[in-house]
């Protein structure tokens, strides 16, 4: 089945909540316990979509997944770097989608000029019904190393979870490098260069 990605808007708020509550609600994906509002979860879009990509993929116009990025560290000497974020409806895992999402999230990325993409990643001492090892092992397949482990530093179910930081770079750290420049002002070029619309 075709995936096709696209600039998500805050009118998605309903459609990717639908993809997100089953990891806020069953795993330990993400540390956040309480399933967000349609509201929150659509202000959410707006805020990222202020500086940064946030994309769908689609297959038949329904979201399968959607990736963003955010602020690594909001002082100025670190906004060449961001971190990353990915969803995918649970049972649309293993079609690529999330290689696909990320693949563009990175092009869009480097047409921002960015050139640090930073992972942090919940992370099991041992695979358990919650959590599994794969998130990390899907990033080490796309180049992401490892660089540094929390322990403990989560508590969900009952149980303490670690957290991974992993980094990839997107291309050389100049002496000069170029400003970053804010989503709003690559959008158009995304359509041309990256079949983004």
């Amino acid at each position: 089945m075709e995936t096709t990605i696209r600039i998500a808007t805050p009118n998605d708020a309903e459609a990717l909540l639908e993809i997100y509550a089953p990891y806020v609600r069953n795993t330990a994906i993400t540390f956040e316990y309480d399933v967000p509002s349609i509201d929150e979860f659509r202000q959410r879009i707006c805020r990222t979509l202020e500086k940064y990509p946030y994309l769908i993929a689609e297959q038949d116009g329904a979201p399968v997944g959607y990736a963003y990025a955010g602020a690594f560290n909001e002082r100025t000497a670190a906004d060449w770097a961001v971190e990353t974020s990915l969803y995918v409806k649970r049972d649309c895992k293993k079609q690529g989608i999330g290689k696909e999402l990320y693949l563009a999230l990175e092009r869009t990325l480097a047409l921002q000029h960015i050139t640090n993409l930073n992972a942090c990643i919940a992370c099991p001492e041992a695979d358990d019904e919650y959590l599994t090892r794969n998130s990390i092992q899907f990033h080490e397949h796309l180049g992401y190393r490892f660089v540094g482990e929390f322990y403990q530093c989560g508590y969900k179910f009952s149980r303490w979870y670690n957290m991974v930081w992993m980094e990839k770079h997107l291309g050389e750290h100049p002496e000069n490098p170029l400003p970053v420049r804010p989503f709003k002002e690559i959008r158009t070029e995304l359509a041309a260069c990256c079949k983004i619309t």
